[in-house]
């Protein structure tokens, strides 16, 4: 998970894209079989451009959730996609519109929805892959992902 990307050219709204990536972080932390990064070690990254690679390699992941955030009034714009690092490829991607009359509530409702996309495509993504390998190269999480696949999750 990288930092959400600020793109109100306005400093002081630095605070609702990190709570965003913060509140990300930490409901994805919650999914037990997810790696997850923690805040400081993921926003060590925030306002460079790094490639997706560079990420992988060292924070040792295979997934990326990167967005943007931007607010114009009551109005705000959060983009979040989520990339398979190994193929460089976007996996899922989505667009919130919302009127920010509370911006904990917008913060809630787009952390939840994000998450609950997120979820079943990384399962979806790695179910994929799992098929690529040959029965010799799978290992306990690629088992894993074969059988969810079978049972419906």
């Amino acid at each position: 998970m990288l930092p959400f990307d600020n793109m109100c050219g306005d400093p002081a709204q630095e605070y609702f894209s990190d709570g965003i990536s913060e509140d990300l972080i930490t409901a994805l932390s919650k999914l037990r079989r997810f790696f997850v990064i923690a805040r400081n070690s993921s926003f060590i990254y925030k306002g460079k451009a790094v490639h997706m690679k560079q990420v992988a390699e060292e924070l040792g992941v295979d997934y990326v959730v990167e967005g943007s955030v931007r607010r114009l009034g009551d109005q705000v714009r959060i983009t979040a996609q989520l990339n398979d690092v190994l193929t460089g490829s976007h996996v899922w991607a989505e667009r919130y519109d919302r009127d920010i009359a509370d911006v904990f509530a917008v913060q809630d409702e787009i952390t939840e929805a994000i998450v609950a996309a997120i979820e079943p495509e990384i399962y979806a993504a790695e179910n994929f892959r799992t098929l690529r390998k040959p029965p010799e190269r799978l290992d306990a999480w690629d088992l894993l992902m074969r059988a969810l696949s079978t049972t419906g999750g």
